[in-house]
């Protein structure tokens, strides 16, 4: 299935035209779940992983809390098939149980949890990107490679899961690692990405408010600039009418690569690269979310047409079951003149 975000309200451009030469193209990744293999475009999903390549492991330091229970990612799988399980239930019987006899002494058994790992920690997938599924996504410097592969370690470093990336040719993978490791533990349920497979669709975005110029930021302040677009403007903008251009028309919302950045839990601050001193770009958005109350209207045509019943608890349009820092989004920008250079996170 595709997915297919409806169109905005109007041009925002014909407005405000000093913003039509800010216009970027990002591409929107709508991560469903499903069952990818090495092959596809994923979220979550196996790695074309070279089985004599060394996986990837963090050395820490792993801290616990002592709060959460300790589980692996084979707990937390279980735990989540239990709930669907339980919720598939309940829509077929709203007065049944919440859960059978045998599915809590499962999850107690589950949340019991386990040892603190000690030593290194395999690191979990979170992204595979092929170029011929999002063309605008090409490495700076290595023209053969075609494959973006992105793991990070369940752990908090200090506030969010630590990244690696890795850029490599996809023909030059003959012999693909069948059964890669895994943690013992993770920090949180919601450090497990569920496997999705992705239905890529370019967009065209325009900077975050916080990001334009103060004379800009003034003009999308006056409502009586917006009255000009008659009966599609939201009236319920009206006394803060810059929330209408951030919620509707800059920004999309939930996973993506490229486009703009993000903000509104700091300030806007300097992205350089920590080797060369250049500016960095977005390359991708890991999200909590692909939209929100207030996003809404970024929705695909085809989920509205067909809504997918969620978990229990879970945010909304939350499909990868991720949760960055209560909600928010990891951000990732790279150095555009060296793939080699490190990649900055950022959780907005």
């Amino acid at each position: 299935m595709s997915h297919t975000t409806p169109l905005r309200p109007f041009d925002v451009t014909a407005l405000f035209p000093e913003l039509a030469p800010l216009a970027r193209t990002a591409t929107r990744l709508h991560p469903r779940p499903g069952s990818p293999t090495p092959h596809d475009s994923s979220v979550g999903g196996p790695l074309l992983w070279p089985a004599e390549e060394p996986w990837p492991h963090c050395e820490g330091p792993h801290e616990w809390d002592r709060v959460n229970a300790v589980l692996s990612p084979e707990d937390v799988r279980l735990w989540r098939r239990s709930r669907a399980e339980s919720a598939s239930r309940r829509l077929r019987d709203p007065q049944g149980p919440w859960a059978t006899p045998e599915e809590l002494a499962a999850e107690e058994r589950i949340m019991a949890g386990r040892p603190w790992p000690e030593g290194p920690i395999a690191m979990l997938p979170v992204a595979q990107l092929y170029v011929r599924d999002i063309p605008l996504l090409c490495p700076p410097t290595q023209s053969e490679a075609n494959l973006l592969q992105i793991l990070w370690c369940p752990f908090d470093h200090p506030a969010h899961p630590k990244t690696a990336l890795f850029w490599r040719s996809a023909a030059t993978v003959t012999d693909v690692l069948d059964a890669p490791p895994e943690p013992p533990a993770i920090q949180f349920p919601t450090y497990l990405p569920e496997p999705c497979l992705l239905t890529p669709e370019q967009v065209t975005e325009y900077p975050s408010y916080l990001e334009l110029s103060k004379e800009l930021q003034e003009q999308l302040g006056d409502w009586s600039r917006w009255q000009t677009v008659g009966s599609a403007l939201d009236s319920s903008y009206e006394a803060a009418p810059e929330e209408l251009y951030m919620d509707m028309l800059s920004i999309s919302p939930g996973w993506k690569t490229g486009g703009w950045t993000r903000w509104g839990l700091t300030d806007p601050m300097p992205r350089v690269c920590s080797t060369c001193g250049t500016g960095a770009v977005p390359l991708l958005t890991i999200a909590t979310t692909e939209w929100d109350d207030a996003t809404e209207s970024w929705e695909p045509e085809e989920d509205q047409a067909n809504p997918t019943p969620l978990l229990p608890g879970t945010p909304p349009a939350n499909f990868t079951m991720l949760d960055l820092a209560r909600g928010h989004d990891l951000q990732l920008h790279v150095c555009p003149a060296s793939a080699d250079h490190p990649h900055i996170e950022l959780i907005q």
